[in-house]
């Protein structure tokens, strides 16, 4: 079994910053992607940003230029670093990893407003 843990989440004002992190841990074979979604209320629940494990990123168009999604050398744990946070930002956000299945962690909230 695999777990994913996220923390980081919490309350900033429009314009602030906050950096996800999510822990991989368990029966790990390799991970071939992960990445964060976000599902805000009353919204379907969207891809925010995704990294394989050669590197290669992707991003909602939404978040390009504003969130870097990173990964630690080992690649059991993934950052989601998000800058000029928007009210729009607001959501759940939900670690993800593919590898010998589908990985889901609890999720965070994290809540832009002043």
């Amino acid at each position: 079994q695999v777990q994913l843990v996220e923390s980081g989440g919490g309350l900033v004002q429009p314009g602030g910053s906050l950096r996800l992190s999510c822990a991989a841990s368990g029966r790990i074979i390799s991970f071939t992607t992960m990445g964060w979604y976000r599902q805000a209320p009353g919204k379907q629940r969207e891809l925010v940003a995704a990294i394989t494990g050669g590197g290669i990123t992707t991003y909602a168009d939404s978040v390009k230029g504003r969130f870097t999604i990173s990964r630690d050398k080992a690649y059991k744990t993934v950052y989601l670093t998000m800058n000029s946070l928007q009210r729009e930002d607001t959501a759940v956000y939900y670690c993800t990893a593919r590898g010998g299945g589908d990985y889901w962690g609890q999720g965070t909230q994290v809540t832009v407003s002043s």
